[in-house]
C-alpha cells in the first residue's frame, strides 16, 4: 500500500510532461537525465502504474494525468502560501494556465483578463483549443481552468455556467447571390463552406438542423484555423460559415456579410471549470471571467 507520494518524484514527473522530454526536464531541474529517469521509474513502481507514454513529446497516461494535476495544484498552493507569508520569491508573478476556445479568445475573453486586479500579480498561459476539447486539458492536468462546452465537472474541478455564444450563418453578398438562391438547406449544402479545421462539424450540424434530410455541408471546404481569419475568409467570399455574433454584427452593418437564414442561428453553451482550490489567483481570474461573460454572452432562455 502506498502511504505517501515522494514530492521530488511527483515534481519530476511534472517537469517531464511540461518540458516534453527527459533530457529537457533534466536541464530544467539541474539534474542528470539518468536521475530524472530513475525518479519517474521509482514513482511508477511505487504506484504500480505506467505514468508516461514515451512519445515525443512525452504524454501522461490516464494515471499520470492524475499525478500531473496533483503536482500543479501542489505548486499553486505552495506559491499562494509563500505569497501570504512574504517568503523569498513571493514577489514573482503567479502563472495561471487556461484553456480557451479560439472564438472566445477573439471576442470576449481577453477583456476578461484585463479586469483581473493587479494583486495578486498574474501572468497568463493560454492554451487555444476547441471548446469541446478544453476539458481534456484540465483532465490531463495541463491547465488550471478552462472555458468548455461541458457542464460535467472534470474530477477535482468546479463548474459554473458562463452563458451562450451565438453563431450566425453568413456569407458575402456576392457569394450569396452566386450560390445561395432558393431554399436555404439545399443551397447551403451544395455551396462552398469555410470550416475551422478537420474536427469542425459546426457547419454540418447547422445544415442538419435546417433539414434532417441533409447529412452535411459541401465537400468543397476551405480550412481556416484562426477565428479572425475564419470571419475574414467568409467576408472575402471563399464560402459561407457560422461566424460568432460579436464578429458578424459589424460586418452585417457595413454590408460585407448577409444573414443567410434570418431567424436561424446556433447557440453554444459555455462553462467555466477550474480546480477546486482555495487560491487567490484562481478566484480573481474566475471573478473577472464570469463578470465579463455576464456582459458579453447571451443568457436568455
Amino acid at each position: 500500500m502506498v502511504s505517501e507520494l515522494p514530492l521530488d518524484q511527483v515534481r519530476t514527473l511534472l517537469a517531464v510532461v511540461d518540458e516534453g522530454t527527459f533530457d529537457a526536464a533534466a536541464a530544467a531541474l539541474h539534474v542528470t537525465p539518468s536521475a530524472v529517469s530513475q525518479r519517474v521509474k521509482a514513482l511508477e513502481q511505487r504506484t504500480g502504474r505506467v505514468l508516461l507514454r514515451r512519445t515525443k513529446p512525452v504524454r501522461p497516461t490516464e494515471s499520470g494525468a492524475v499525478l500531473v494535476r496533483f503536482a500543479r495544484q501542489l505548486a499553486r498552493l505552495d506559491g499562494d502560501a509563500r505569497g501570504e507569508l512574504g517568503l523569498s520569491g513571493a514577489g514573482e508573478p503567479t502563472r495561471v494556465s487556461v484553456a480557451v476556445n479560439a472564438d472566445s479568445l477573439a471576442t470576449w475573453f481577453l477583456p476578461a483578463l484585463r479586469r483581473v486586479p493587479g494583486e495578486p500579480r498574474l501572468c497568463f498561459e493560454l492554451r487555444r483549443e476547441d471548446e469541446d476539447h478544453t476539458a481534456a486539458l484540465l483532465r490531463e492536468g495541463l491547465v488550471m481552468a478552462a472555458v468548455t462546452s461541458s457542464p460535467d465537472p472534470v474530477p477535482g474541478c468546479s463548474v459554473r455556467p458562463l452563458g451562450r455564444m451565438r453563431y450566425l450563418p453568413v456569407a458575402s453578398p456576392k457569394f450569396a447571390a452566386e450560390y445561395l438562391a432558393g431554399p436555404a438547406a439545399p443551397a447551403l449544402a451544395a455551396a462552398p463552406v469555410v470550416v475551422f479545421d478537420r474536427r469542425d462539424d459546426f457547419q454540418d450540424d447547422f445544415i442538419r438542423a435546417l433539414d434532417a434530410g441533409f447529412g452535411a455541408a459541401s465537400a468543397h471546404r476551405h480550412y481556416v484555423p484562426t477565428s479572425e481569419g475564419f470571419a475574414e475568409a467568409v467576408a472575402a467570399g471563399l464560402g459561407w460559415g457560422m461566424v460568432p455574433e460579436a464578429q458578424a454584427d459589424p460586418l452585417l452593418r457595413t454590408g460585407r456579410l448577409v444573414h443567410l437564414a434570418p431567424g436561424r442561428w446556433a447557440d453554444v453553451p459555455l462553462y467555466w471549470q477550474q480546480w477546486k482550490l482555495d487560491s487567490p489567483a484562481l478566484a480573481a481570474l474566475a471573478e473577472a471571467v464570469t463578470a465579463t461573460a455576464a456582459e458579453s454572452l447571451r443568457h436568455e432562455s
